[in-house]
């Protein structure tokens, strides 16, 4: 069941990676190209939406997953209950509905507009002083604040386990057990990094419009925005880097788009092979680890 319920959150935050790549940015190359928007406005503020629940599932969907990981090792005799097959698909479709009312009032404020230093129609940070508050609050400054009260009370159980059993012949957790948790902790700090400078920009922003905004360098704008719209390609990175399994998968992927009859043959063989062993859990064995530190 861990396995099931990390892995729902890690597609949804997929999901909210890939969604940007198939509307709002080829969207943005037009408007580079033709060096201004010409698409028109219902354009413009679709493309505008959807960047914004991107960002915004993406946030949210990375805070899912760092209470998952929190629960799972530090609360693992309720995580099977919690976290149920039913559990977390109300969990996931939870966080886009969440994701759609934190995105929706941007049609009522008007602050989805076309800005030409960054060729995109985006959130516009000047609109609504109040509006831009209460978006940096909800996508960064509580959801930053939960995962890492998550993340340090992971590392404080895993550094006492590692401390107890650093005798023991056999280790409880395992070297690929930690390397996923490891890989999700890396995404979040990333995340952290790519999406704070904008954020600051817009909380300084929105607190004295009149007296800041003039004083924001244009190249520091441009930076902060596209240091945080470049956080959804490096996920992908992220993974094949830290995770031997995604490595695998992306270099059979990548041969058999050189050799599509390999692909095939892929495909063939695995609808009549049957899995000769079971996966590990994303993070931890539940059965060797069962600490309670609350």
């Amino acid at each position: 069941m861990s396995s099931l319920a990390g892995n729902a959150f890690v597609v949804s935050l997929a999901f909210a990676d890939l969604v940007v790549a198939f509307y709002p940015y080829p969207l943005v190359l037009v408007a580079i190209f033709k060096n201004g928007w010409v698409l028109g406005d219902i354009h413009c503020k679709v493309s505008g939406f959807v960047m914004g629940l991107s960002v915004i599932g993406s946030i949210f969907n990375i805070t899912g997953i760092a209470i998952n990981r929190y629960c799972y090792i530090c609360h693992s005799f309720v995580y099977d209950k919690v976290f149920s097959t039913w559990n977390t698909i109300f969990y996931v479709c939870l966080i886009w509905v969440l994701t759609v009312l934190a995105t929706v009032p941007n049609f009522f404020v008007g602050s989805l507009e076309y800005d030409p230093r960054i060729y995109s129609c985006t959130f516009v940070q000047t609109v609504s002083m109040s509006y831009t508050i209460t978006l940096v609050v909800i996508h960064f400054i509580v959801p930053i604040t939960v995962v890492t009260f998550c993340y340090l009370r992971i590392w404080i159980l895993v550094i006492q386990v590692r401390r107890k059993v650093k005798s023991e012949t056999n280790p409880r957790m395992k070297p690929s057990d930690f390397r996923n948790f490891l890989t999700m902790f890396v995404v979040f700090v990333i995340f952290a990094f790519c999406w704070a400078p904008l954020n600051l920009i817009g909380l300084a922003v929105a607190i004295n419009p009149k007296k800041v905004a003039p004083k924001i360098p244009e190249w520091l704008f441009v930076l902060s925005y596209f240091m945080a719209y470049f956080n959804s390609c490096l996920n992908a990175v992220i993974y094949g880097l830290l995770n031997q399994n995604f490595r695998k998968e992306y270099k059979r992927i990548l041969v058999s788009l050189w050799t599509p009859r390999l692909f095939f043959q892929e495909l063939s063989r695995g609808g009549t092979e049957c899995p000769k062993s079971k996966p590990s859990p994303a993070l931890n064995n539940n059965e060797h680890m069962r600490i309670d530190t609350v």
